[in-house]
Formats: structure tokens, sequence, C-alpha cells
């Protein structure tokens, strides 16, 4: 029998998982107004990136503004009341020293002065309170990302929702879109290799889009049960997206290493044979006889596979075993070049 053979090598094959993965914001926030008033006017247009802080709305907050006003005259008025009273306090507290005016009268001066500072800090602190309603007026965002639909436009009656069941829709949306993660799930066999692979540093895992393009990530999250179910555990990657090619909600096939299965016996995967008990391979000896050896799938990758119950270095059939039989005789059937491909032959071009 004529037989391709190749030999058994031994290396260290990491294990690829594929699985799919569904793109998530990091962050994702409705924003609604904190107070009932009416919107002066949008500052942003609806899928617009957004940094930090940026203005999106402004609410009408005249009233804010008079009464904040109010609460600073109120405070200037207690200053100069308070400066007054000390100053009253220090010219009883020289007559007493003279032994012109008693105790309690310098004791009344004191309270005065004592009252005046309390009702300035009370009047202080309602300053802060209308700086904080001053500010529900204007409405920032709280991190960077892409805005959704806006649900107001400039003259809309806002107010804030009572409770989740009567509450309406949000002012905008806000995503963050870079960067943004990938979840997936992952067999609970491989949940110790990953966590060993993580102990190491961070782990790689790498997204493919429709068009081809792949993005690589590093794992920030495992959770921290295994889902009863289904038998999996759910894992987070988080990916760089500054071209916005990863979207929130799309599906997105993800390969991920969780272990690397070392000094492994390889060979092809067309060498494995499937009896009706196991799977064997044909072992080539030095008489060029082969022998039936049983061997134990442990990985399959493309065109190799990791087995068991063969020694590195051995040889076995790769192609022509469909008619071998344990103590065929075989001989090595030489590999065929690659034909050159044919010249083509220049057409001449006609005399005129």
């Amino acid at each position: 029998m004529t037989v391709i053979t190749a030999t058994v090598e031994t290396r260290d094959v990491p294990v690829r998982i594929k699985t799919n993965g569904t793109v998530t914001a990091l962050q994702s926030v409705d924003l609604r107004a904190q107070v009932t008033s009416t919107v002066a006017q949008v500052h942003i247009r609806e899928g617009q990136n957004v940094a930090k802080g940026d203005l999106l709305f402004s609410l009408d907050s005249r009233a804010d503004e008079a009464n904040l006003r109010k609460a600073q005259a109120q405070v200037e008025k207690d200053k100069a009341d308070l400066a007054m009273a000390q100053r009253n306090f220090e010219r009883q507290r020289e007559l007493f020293n003279q032994k012109f005016i008693s105790q309690a009268a310098l004791d009344t001066a004191q309270n005065q002065a004592d009252t005046l500072s309390g009702q300035l800090a009370v009047d202080t602190a309602a300053v802060e309170g209308m700086r904080v309603l001053r500010a529900y007026a204007e409405i920032r965002a709280p991190f960077a990302g892409r805005t959704g639909v806006i649900g107001v436009r400039d003259g809309s009656l806002v107010q804030p929702s009572q409770s989740s069941a009567t509450s309406s829709p949000p002012l905008v949306t806000i995503t963050q879109i870079d960067p943004i993660g990938v979840a997936f799930t992952l067999p609970e066999r491989e949940l110790a290799g990953l966590q060993q692979a993580l102990r190491g540093g961070p782990m790689t895992v790498t997204a493919t889009v429709q068009a081809g393009e792949a993005f690589k990530g590093k794992i920030t999250f495992v959770d921290n049960s295994v889902d009863t179910a289904t038998g999996t555990i759910r894992v987070k990657a988080e990916f760089s997206n500054p071209t916005g090619a990863l979207w929130p909600g799309m599906y997105v096939p993800v390969e991920v290493a969780p272990r690397v299965i070392t000094g492994a016996a390889v060979v092809p995967a067309q060498a494995l044979q499937t009896g009706p008990d196991n799977r064997f391979v044909y072992e080539v000896g030095a008489d060029n006889k082969v022998t039936q050896r049983p061997v134990t799938l442990t990985y399959v990758e493309g065109g190799f596979a990791v087995v068991s119950g063969v020694a590195p270095g051995a040889r076995v059939v790769v192609e022509g075993g469909q008619n071998l039989r344990p103590g065929s005789q075989v001989a090595e059937a030489a590999r065929a070049a690659p034909e050159a491909p044919k010249a083509e032959g220049k057409k001449g071009k006609r005399n005129s």
C-alpha cells in the first residue's frame, strides 16, 4: 500500500475557544430633570459625540437665580450685623473692666454676637443650597459618549419622575462607545485555566466584526457564579474602539485561549481514524508494517489534533489509510511537486 505519513510532534498548544459575544457599553445613563421647569435651550444634536462636562440642556432658571441673589444679600446683611454686634461686645467688655456695667449686660452683648454668628452660618448654607438648585438648570454630560434620541425641545415642560411606573421618557440617553465591552460565556470546565491565566496578567481576547476586522481586548470581569442551567460562566472584555466599529448590541465572534496544553503530542487531523469502539491511528514501524494504536482525542483545531496514546517521533499514516489493516505493508508515496503555470503565448500584431 502506498501511503503518506507524518511524524508525531511535541509542542505547547494553546486551547482556543470560539464563541459568540454581545457588544455592551461600559456606561449608559438616562438623563432626566431633577426640578420642574421648562427647557430654555437644547445644546446638542441626536447622535452627537460629547465630552465629559459638556452642556446638554439649559432649563429656565430665572426664579432660582433671583432666590440665589436674595440669599446672597441676606448673607451680606448678616455679616454687617455680626460686625456691629462684635464691636458692641468689645465696647461692653471695656466698660465691664472699668466697672461701669454689670456681668449681665456683658453677657447680653456676647449672646447677641453669638446669635448673629449662628444666623450667618445658616444663611451661608442656604446660599449653597440655592447654588445646588441653580445647578440643576444645567444638565451636563457625566462622561464622554454618544447621544441617543432627544426627547424634548426648546420650551418643553420637564419635571422629576415620582416613580419608575409613571416616569416620562428621558431627556436623552448617553452611551459610552470608546472604550467598549464584549460579554460572552465560556464552559465551566475552562474556569480553572482561565483563573490561572489571569493570575499571570491581563488576558487577550479577539473579536471580529462582519467586515473581517479583528480587535484585541483584555478580560476585565469573570462572573462570581456558574449558570447551572447552561454550565457556562459569564465573562466580559474591554476593547479600544476609536473608529466605532464595535457598536452596542452587535453580535461578534470571540476567540480566547484560556489555557495551554504543554508537551502535547500533535498529529495531522487526517491521521485520525474512527473505529467501532474508539479512535485510532496507523503507526508505521521500522519494517514498514502498520500497527493500530488507540488514541484519545484531547483537542482539535484546524488541520491538527492533540492526542494521547502514541509516542512522539512515531510515524503515522495521514493519507491512504482507508484500505489498511493491522500488519499491512506500506511504502511512502512521493509527494508530487506543484505544476508550474503555463506561460501564455504573446499575440503578434497584424501588419497593416
